[in-house]
């Protein structure tokens, strides 16, 4: 990872890192399906790529014209676009898509995204790892709130498990500092790197998937159901920097 312009929070990964971040891409695709339907076998388990431009009414308003990198209107007919801040709106309408189309798609669903998303972050030293420009990999699970599983409980330590994997640091499970309002709860992995205690992936359930899910009846029939998400959000960038951290000192 090398900081070659002379902006802060913006890195070259070299090719070693590249193939680094690609396996363990490839790896927590496995891990994450294999756990969800090890807890549940009727997972439906999807992956897709959206657009990094996303739009506006589609970011939560949680994020801030001063966190978000818009786009300039030089044209009236300009969409009011942004650099996506996260994944989760673009899965959340491939979702609904699936949901709403002809294709009998049923809960419990889950969609994943790996690629960049963008946060206008203030500046920091790189050991901090807060990037303008930065690696996710999100994983949306929808189901049905009123389901007896508790999705959340049971994949804290199998994720916590995997991070260990992917990198051989400590790890542990935290509640996490902060909150966000769309969440009932939110868990995070920290990875212990001789630096300090740092957030790699924090899961959460979430309550903002849009719109209820049609599910059979007893008896026959459609009945619309409250939805939650599981979410599972990890930094790629940040196991990157920590796995290069465990080699320097091999």
């Amino acid at each position: 990872m090398f900081n070659l312009y002379d902006v802060n929070a913006l890195v070259h990964w070299d090719e070693r890192e590249i193939l680094a971040r690609e396996a363990m891409t490839r790896f927590f695709a496995t891990e994450v399906r294999d756990m969800l339907r090890a807890i549940n076998p009727a997972f439906d388990i999807r992956r897709v790529e959206a657009p990094l431009l996303t739009p506006r009414a589609l970011i939560s308003q949680a994020y801030g014209n001063d966190e978000v990198w818009a786009q300039e209107r030089l044209d009236p007919h300009d969409h009011d676009l942004v650099l996506r801040p996260e994944t989760t709106p673009s899965t959340y309408v491939y979702m609904r898509h699936l949901l709403d189309s002809h294709q009998r798609v049923r809960l419990p669903l889950c969609v994943w995204q790996a690629g960049k998303s963008f946060r206008r972050e203030q500046d920091q030293s790189t050991r901090h790892m807060r990037l303008k420009e930065f690696h996710q990999m999100e994983f949306q699970c929808a189901y049905a709130a009123d389901t007896a599983n508790d999705y959340h409980a049971a994949c804290l330590e199998p994720v916590r498990k995997m991070i260990a994997a992917s990198v051989p640091m400590p790890t542990r499970v935290v509640p996490s500092d902060r909150l966000p309002d769309y969440a009932q709860v939110t868990t995070d992995v920290e990875m212990w790197n001789q630096d300090k205690w740092m957030e790699v992936c924090s899961i959460s359930r979430r309550t903002d998937f849009p719109g209820k899910a049609a599910f059979a009846a007893k008896g026959g029939g459609v009945v619309e159901r409250d939805v939650l998400v599981l979410e599972i959000a990890i930094g790629l960038d940040r196991l990157v920097y920590n796995w290069g951290l465990s080699h320097e000192r091999a």
